[in-house]
């Protein structure tokens, strides 16, 4: 997972109102729980590991306490050099990338850290395509048109080289140069991230109809105990 350590003001900062900027940083660690918890879960079933890929260094101290047991901190950047156009997240998922492949991982998994409802199923999809021999992608998009996850067997540079990052046209482009690469691309469903009040208050909705099942959302204990914490339905009955 990539992520940044819950700090005020540097956490969420989108979701500033209707939260303040302490409630954000909580709500940034309620995050980094779940799904820190849910990748655990699914590595019941499939070969995963959890790993939080964070920046800058000096932090690691902020992450005690909020992940799931057995998550190992590694630093997403660092000064190796990467190919021309390969800037900002580029460079950091290209660096989680190579260090997950140096430590023998089969393949890395990248993942963001805003989905805390994510189905759990997805995760063990995308486990068990990465696992399966022969060489492929594994893309998650996001309804926003980026996406929430990508997986690899290889650091392919070319999948992050002049990427529009933060806009619409991220998940399309990275298609583009997955057909480039001649690879393989396994497509899991849409999902949405949460970063602003219109998905905070989708996030709220759906924790409230969760349901339980094989194909349901990632309940998010979490993130519903943060959410009451906070009185977010009174905080969004206000800006209503």
């Amino acid at each position: 997972m990539i992520a940044k350590a819950p700090r005020p003001g540097r956490s969420k900062t989108r979701l500033v109102p209707p939260l303040d900027a302490a409630g954000a940083a909580a709500l940034s660690a309620a995050f980094l729980r779940d799904v820190t918890e849910n990748i655990a879960l699914a590595g019941r079933s499939v070969p995963l590991a959890g790993y939080v890929a964070y920046a800058p260094a000096g932090e690691e101290a902020l992450f005690e306490g909020v992940l799931a047991p057995g998550t190992a901190l590694m630093l997403a950047d660092g000064n190796p050099p990467v190919p021309a156009g390969v800037n900002g997240l580029g460079r950091s998922l290209l660096h989680a990338t190579r260090t997950l492949l140096a430590a023998g991982h089969g393949a890395a998994c990248l993942l963001n850290a805003d989905s805390p409802t994510l189905p759990t199923h997805f995760l063990r999809n995308a486990g068990t395509a990465l696992a399966t021999p022969g060489e492929r992608v594994v893309l998650g998009p996001a309804e926003d048109g980026g996406y929430y996850l990508l997986g690899l067997k290889a650091a392919h540079a070319h999948l992050f080289q002049d990427i529009d990052w933060s806009t619409e046209r991220v998940a399309e482009q990275t298609r583009a140069r997955v057909r480039a690469l001649g690879l393989e691309l396994v497509e899991l469903p849409p999902w949405y991230d949460v970063d602003d009040t219109a998905s905070l208050r989708r996030l709220a909705g759906e924790i409230q109809r969760a349901t339980s099942g094989p194909g349901a959302s990632y309940p998010a204990p979490a993130t519903s105990a943060c959410l009451r914490r906070l009185g977010l339905e009174s905080l969004l009955a206000e800006r209503a």
